[in-house]
């Protein structure tokens, strides 16, 4: 009998032998994106998996990181980034990742692919301060290219029905053949199966505004086919922002797909009251069953290029018809006459010249440069296009701050930066940017959910992270939930802020201390480790061959 016992208890006591994991974070609060109520927890990393979350100081770990005091969230997803040149330049993506966004989400209007020989070149061609081979043609050929290359954040992309207009027509200001359309269809195809997250139109510039809303809805039509997304820098965002909004929901309904507006905003002071009218727009279209969403930066001012100012006709065919169209003096002299201003020249700030000797106007107003130069407004604005052989990148500060506050609290908004991921140092500084680039996120944690309490804490995370995955259809991505990926971001909500300004905004984000993306820790203690563990994310619609 004793012998029996033996065998009996043996097998008990090996049962009870503790798991001992990759990664321990310990006693730490979890917010773990559903925006339920934070609790206190441990979580257990086995490789590039959550594998358990128990209760505080229950788990054992290889590496055991004690967060008493801090808060775990879901790490960060960027909607609309710019970080596709910048990756090239430096994986690492500072300026975001020290926000504790763990994916970027490429692609509004036009995208990394595909290309065409003809596209390499002016691709080539247009590089400024950054340089770059081009060795991908295709879309996920670009987002292997960069896995491969190393960078600390996910990527994903959709693929830019600009793009997909320049492969096939070129920048003619014309409706697709029947023959065109069907090439961007099967372009569309290959992308979506390629891992493309959706179909995206920048309908503000060229040639993605060439489209007509038949043209979108046919090309969203397949992405749809795939579970992919519609989404949209809408053609008007300020006198027309409805009519755009109606545009936005027809393709939506018609192609039977998600959609998105990109970076939503009621621009101008004379358009500040669409807001809300816009926000009862889409509530009304998804108590139909539409699935209609949205984004925003937490700034109230955009950016975009000062050629925007300039008349239709200057602008038709692309920045390089644009810039060949004004070195006739007849249409100098035109386009200043006829220049009316969509932005008021006194919100109107120089953040990104192509030529060095003008780049000391950055950071000073358009009325400002005006004035140094002795030139009318409309005369700067032309001749500094012309001078600078550009479109020149500029700050407006078009937005209302209460409308800013608005957005924030509306349940189905995400967030983004529109904007690269930098390092604050090198090749960045040659430039300035929108403070968006180094505080977009973190001013969701910090400004609006701590100091002005616009949201709780707790549902500004599930805005920042389960949010997005659940619209783009992300596998495993966006909550802390065991099984999914240790995409992670560990914060002190006390402290965590922006420091980034108008006037110098090449400051990081503080108060995020640890940063994982697939398990692997890019940000430790506030310094990025140099780790490079990013992947290509793909959407529903992958196909591996």
């Amino acid at each position: 009998m004793r012998f029996l016992y033996l065998f009996i208890v043996l097998p008990i006591l090996s049962c009870q032998t503790p798991v001992t994991y990759d990664i321990v974070l310990q006693n730490t609060t979890i917010y773990d994106g559903s925006g339920q109520a934070p609790y206190l927890g441990d979580i257990g990393i086995n490789a590039d998996t959550i594998a358990v979350i128990g209760k505080p100081n229950s788990l054992l770990g290889k590496n055991t990181i004690g967060l008493d005091g801090l808060a775990t969230a879901p790490g960060f997803i960027n909607m609309l980034s710019w970080a596709n040149v910048a990756l090239l330049e430096d994986g690492r993506s500072q300026s975001d990742i020290r926000q504790g966004v763990t994916l970027e989400v490429m692609g509004e209007g036009r995208s990394m692919g595909p290309l065409t020989e003809e596209m390499k070149v002016a691709m080539k061609d247009g590089q400024v301060d950054i340089t770059f081979d081009i060795p991908w043609t295709t879309l996920g050929e670009y987002l292997t290219y960069l896995e491969q290359k190393g960078v600390s954040p996910n990527i994903a992309s959709f693929v830019g029905n600009g793009t997909l207009r320049q492969h096939v027509i070129g920048f003619e200001n014309r409706p697709a053949t029947i023959s065109e359309l069907e090439q961007m269809k099967e372009l569309t195809q290959e992308a979506m199966e390629q891992g493309a997250v959706g179909i995206s139109s920048s309908l503000l510039y060229a040639p993605s505004s060439y489209a007509d809303t038949e043209e979108l809805i046919d090309l969203a039509k397949v992405a749809g086919r795939y579970n992919g997304m519609y989404i949209s820098h809408i053609r008007d965002e300020g006198n027309k922002l409805l009519e755009s909004l109606n545009e936005l929901i027809q393709i939506s309904k018609e192609a039977n797909i998600a959609a998105e507006v990109y970076h939503l905003k009621a621009s101008a002071k004379s358009n500040w009251y669409k807001l809300d009218l816009a926000l009862e727009k889409i509530d009304s279209a998804r108590s139909a069953g539409l699935p209609i969403t949205a984004d925003i930066y937490t700034y109230n001012a955009s950016s975009t290029g000062l050629h925007v100012q300039l008349p239709d006709w200057v602008r038709e065919g692309g920045i390089e018809a644009m810039l060949k169209r004004l070195q006739d003096s007849g249409n100098r002299k035109r386009a200043i006459k006829e220049l009316q201003f969509r932005n008021a020249p006194e919100t109107i700030l120089f953040v990104g010249f192509k030529n060095e000797a003008l780049r000391k106007y950055m950071s000073m107003y358009l009325p400002e440069v005006a004035q140094e130069l002795g030139k009318s407004v409309e005369e700067t604005v032309v001749d500094l296009i012309i001078e600078d052989e550009s479109r020149i990148q500029v700050v407006y500060f078009s937005m209302s701050e209460e409308n800013i506050q608005k957005k924030m609290a509306v349940p189905w908004i995400s967030f983004c930066s529109d904007a690269g991921s930098y390092t604050n140092e090198g090749v960045f500084l040659k430039q300035s940017t929108h403070p968006r680039a180094y505080g977009s996120f973190v001013r969701v944690l910090g400004k609006f959910a701590r100091d002005e309490k616009v949201i709780s804490l707790a549902e500004g995370i599930r805005k920042l992270s389960a949010l997005p995955a659940e619209n783009l259809k992300l596998k495993k991505r966006g909550s802390l939930i065991p099984g999914y990926f240790a995409d992670i971001v560990v914060f002190n909500p006390d402290q965590v802020t922006d420091k980034a300004t108008f006037t110098d905004p090449h400051q990081y984000a503080e108060g995020v201390i640890h940063v994982f993306v697939n398990g692997t820790a890019v940000l430790k203690n506030g310094e990025h480790t140099g780790a490079t563990p990013g992947r290509f994310v793909k959407g529903p619609g992958y196909i591996e061959k």
